[in-house]
């Protein structure tokens, strides 16, 4: 199954859009979270407008997979159309169980239990390896405020090949396969 990644949106319409506009060509999204406020610590992204940028996530909410970032609040599934604040979420692709979260409470150096690819957000800068243990660690990096001297980017999963791209062209910028 072929999947669309992303995380830290922060709510950034133009962001957003991108996201939508790339969903079209996936059959399942998985967003790790930071969907719609951008956080005391970073500055306001470009284009920041969250009740524009619910409008548009909310289209997609009958093929996206969600996990709470740091910026989530109840508030945030008043407004969202699908699951937004489950810490952790699993999701069988290709014979693999992926486990995705934020960042925040798992992460590369806190690893949730299992063997199969971890994919996770946060930090705003892109990853795609695997660790000594041969497990897939993948981050999407962020599409809105990039981090590491990073563009914006995504990423996507497709026959066997995590991908990191930029957003702005969608080049391919790292991969990792299983």
């Amino acid at each position: 199954m072929n999947m669309l990644i992303f995380s830290d949106l922060h709510g950034s319409v133009d962001a957003a859009s991108k996201i939508c506009e790339l969903s079209r060509e996936f059959p399942l999204v998985l967003c790790l979270g930071d969907v719609l406020y951008h956080g005391p610590r970073n500055d306001l992204p470009a284009s920041y407008n969250p009740k524009e940028v619910i409008k548009l996530v909310n289209t997609l909410s009958d093929k996206i997979v969600a996990v709470r970032g740091n910026c989530e609040a109840e508030v945030d599934q008043m407004v969202l159309t699908f699951p937004v604040l489950s810490t952790t979420a699993v999701v069988a692709a290709d014979g693999q169980v992926m486990t995705l979260s934020h960042g925040h409470i798992y992460n590369e150096e806190a690893l949730p239990p299992g063997s199969g690819p971890f994919l996770y957000g946060h930090t705003h800068i892109p990853v795609a390896k695997k660790n000594d243990a041969g497990r897939i660690i993948f981050n999407p990096g962020s599409t809105s405020i990039p981090k590491g001297g990073f563009p914006p980017t995504y990423g996507t999963y497709e026959d066997g090949l995590f991908s990191v791209h930029r957003l702005d062209d969608n080049e391919v910028l790292m991969s990792v396969s299983l």
